[in-house]
């Protein structure tokens, strides 16, 4: 169950995201798994601005993930390169 368009999407039992509005996936950051919510589409955008050099890409990639994901500090750089590995695993170029 989830609100409609005027309220927004929400899960009408729990308030919360709708389960099937979830799209996490797993990548190793610093050997563990961690789960990144929307990496998919956050992917294809950021190939949408077709960049060509890794520290933009990294950058690009952090900027949106942070939207939908929590990043410890601390960790930012390893979630970076782990991100930029997941980029071009995806075909980015």
């Amino acid at each position: 169950m989830e609100g409609n368009d005027k309220d927004g999407n929400y899960c009408s039992v729990c308030g919360g995201i709708p389960p099937d509005k979830i799209k996490i996936r797993q990548i190793l950051i610093e050997g563990r798994e961690t789960g990144i919510d929307q990496l998919d589409f956050l992917i294809q955008e950021v190939k949408k601005l077709h960049l060509t050099d890794d520290a933009l890409i990294g950058q690009e990639m952090m900027k949106r993930v942070k939207v939908f994901n929590y990043v410890p500090t601390k960790k930012t750089a390893q979630y970076e390169v782990a991100l930029l590995e997941e980029y071009h695993k995806s075909g980015g170029e």
